[in-house]
């Protein structure tokens, strides 16, 4: 029987994908050139560092770790002008009732995610106190898909990876699960997220129901 859910945060928490998205871009424009929101999905659950090194392969752009530093604190900056208009309003659908459903099942619940920004994002939607372990990109060494972030979040609740759900939206993260030996729920499209135990259209589809057709599966 399952014990724990981890959560991604962008994507599956709150939307801040597309901050991301919006912030990588700007950068890019000054740089001479734009991404796509196609491009963005390689992106998507990868650390702050490895996302700027793709995105200079894109532009064929070859710069000293000095110049990538102002970059990503310039990245950063526009992140944070765009993340500190959130507020609760700003969840997902059903990820509340998810949370306190699993909250009055006594299942743990920790917060897996390469966000450097993930605590107070977490604090703005109000919602921190509902999660058991957090675990971002500030004590993180390996970016998705290497299972390190989902592998320490289980640890921090004192529960075997296999007895974990990792829900995700990323291609990175899902493989990350499956890696972990988690079974793995992708939240967005069935064709970038093929890999997955289970895929749901979005985050409305993650019902009450669902999730506890998944908690009482005896594997």
């Amino acid at each position: 029987m399952f014990k724990a859910v981890i959560f991604d945060l962008d994507g599956v928490i709150v939307d801040t994908a597309k901050y991301h998205f919006e912030a990588w871009n700007e950068l890019a424009k000054k740089l001479g050139f734009e991404i796509t929101t196609h491009q963005n999905e390689q992106l998507k659950g990868v650390s702050r560092i490895k996302s700027l090194d793709i995105i200079l392969e894109w532009g064929h752009i070859d710069l000293t770790q000095e110049q990538k530093d102002i970059l990503l604190i310039q990245k950063n900056k526009t992140y944070l002008e765009f993340i500190n208009r959130l507020d609760k309003s700003d969840i997902l659908p059903e990820i509340v009732n998810v949370l306190n459903y699993l909250k009055s099942n006594n299942t743990a619940i920790a917060l897996g995610s390469a966000s450097k920004n993930a605590l107070p994002i977490l604090e703005k939607l109000g919602i921190k106190s509902l999660f058991d372990a957090i675990v971002d990109g500030t004590v993180v060494e390996k970016a998705k898909p290497n299972p390190e972030v989902f592998l320490k979040a289980a640890n921090k609740l004192g529960v075997a990876p296999k007895d974990c759900i990792v829900i995700e939206d990323a291609r990175a993260g899902v493989e990350a699960a499956n890696s972990a030996k988690m079974l793995s729920v992708g939240i967005g499209s069935k064709e970038v997220l093929s890999n997955a135990n289970y895929i749901l259209e979005d985050t409305s589809k993650l019902s009450e129901k669902f999730l506890d057709s998944l908690l009482k599966n005896e594997k």
